[in-house]
């Protein structure tokens, strides 16, 4: 059987996925060129690993394309000096391209034994917490963070992650209900004032827990 030449499929993934979907910012082609995505990938999919594909994960989570993976690190222009929030480790693929990025990343996971995966796969990267828990309503909401990223979409934007931002922090998220969701970038400017911008079409499995609008709490 012939070696996989996972370097060359990389840069495979990169010139012919990523590149094309007007992914141009440099930093991000070398960082998705560099991390092994093979390591994050559950052996049972590991020929898939650079495919333009949702790898399962279990508990019905996926891993994104690596295109729209790509697209959410250039819309956030991470900088080197920024605290990130991650909801939704999954594989731990994205928490790897967000810590090489940034400052620090607070990762949440709902499921233990994701967190557990991941944890063995981030071995040796030291500017990564991983937490259990539900973040979906917001996650130590007396920090505020330079970056926020959910990985599930959500029916509407809360006013919650928009209130951990720091001023000048982005916030990325995927809004709205299958077929058609909407990634969307919001900074927030000062206390009172935030911009959305509009990155494209998409559509990804809901982030669990999050309240529907339709849904009461008592």
């Amino acid at each position: 059987m012939p070696h996989f030449n996972y370097e060359q499929a990389r840069f495979n993934m990169v010139e012919q996925q990523i590149r094309p979907w007007e992914v141009l910012n440099q930093s991000v082609l070398d960082v998705m060129a560099e991390i092994p995505r093979e390591k994050f990938v559950p052996s049972e999919y590991q020929a898939l690993a650079f495919a333009d594909v949702e790898i399962p994960l279990g508990h019905e989570q996926v891993m994104m394309f690596p295109r729209l993976e790509a697209r959410l690190l250039q819309s956030l222009s991470i900088k080197s000096t920024d605290r990130v929030l991650e909801i939704g480790t999954g594989s731990g693929y994205l928490t790897a391209l967000l810590a090489n990025l940034a400052e620090h990343v607070d990762s949440v996971e709902i499921y233990e034994d994701l967190v557990k995966q991941a944890e063995k796969k981030l071995a040796g990267v030291d500017n990564v917490s991983l937490s259990v828990g539900n973040a979906a309503q917001g996650w130590k909401t007396d920090i505020q963070y330079d970056v926020i990223v959910l990985t599930g979409s959500i029916p509407v934007l809360s006013s919650h992650f928009k209130q951990q931002l720091k001023p000048n922090g982005r916030l990325f998220a995927i809004v709205g209900e299958a077929p058609i969701m909407e990634a969307l970038v919001v900074t927030r400017f000062s206390d009172t004032e935030w911009q959305v911008d509009s990155l494209f079409e998409t559509s990804v499995a809901e982030l669990i827990g999050v309240v529907k609008p339709n849904q009461f709490v008592l």
